[in-house]
């Protein structure tokens, strides 16, 4: 598991993440509402709200929901199916080749379990998913999690800690079903 940290409420930083959101909800409001097959501006509006000048390595369906958009980072030929949302304040980094299925949810940021911090702080921690993992529809993974690289998340899974390279889990916190053998590196079709 990836360190969690505290951000106060009532902080600057605070306040320069809130405008980053205000601008992430513009930006996927806009992106959301484009016809499909308006390539270009989905391609400007992703740059944008990645902060990637090279948004067309990889691919994201809409509708697509995020909290900052900055905090996320795709690998080449990575896609994103549809209606995910990258809850990303404290930052999303998928790997290449990288399966997304449809309504995926990425959690990275929370509130602290004490009621007396609970409103004073957002707590914030890393998704880390390597390289060739596909996550099934529907699946949730929480804050501070890392995916090993070509490990399958089942649909609906709900994933609350590290899950090792190799690994097909499924079922809420997941259960280990079986252990993967690697395949020799080539490029998917």
């Amino acid at each position: 598991m990836l360190p969690e940290r505290r951000i106060p409420t009532r902080s600057p930083e605070w306040r320069e993440l809130y405008q980053r959101i205000q601008a992430a909800m513009e930006l996927t409001s806009r992106l959301n509402a484009l016809p499909f097959s308006d390539v270009d501006s989905r391609h400007c509006l992703l740059g944008e709200l990645f902060a990637d000048p090279n948004p067309d390595k990889s691919f994201v369906h809409p509708p697509f929901y995020c909290t900052s958009g900055v905090g996320t980072r795709l690998g080449e030929r990575a896609s994103v199916g549809q209606a995910c949302s990258f809850l990303d304040l404290g930052g999303i980094s998928i790997g290449e080749c990288t399966m997304i299925s449809p309504k995926v949810t990425l959690i990275t940021e929370g509130h602290p379990i004490e009621p007396v911090d609970r409103y004073a702080f957002i707590t914030v921690a890393p998704i880390v998913i390597e390289a060739r993992v596909w996550v099934g529809a529907a699946a949730t993974i929480l804050p501070g999690v890392t995916i090993g690289h070509d490990a399958v998340i089942g649909a609906g899974a709900v994933i609350a800690k590290d899950v090792p390279p190799l690994t097909v889990v499924t079922g809420p916190g997941y259960v280990l079903r079986r252990q993967l053998e690697p395949a020799a590196q080539h490029e998917p079709n």
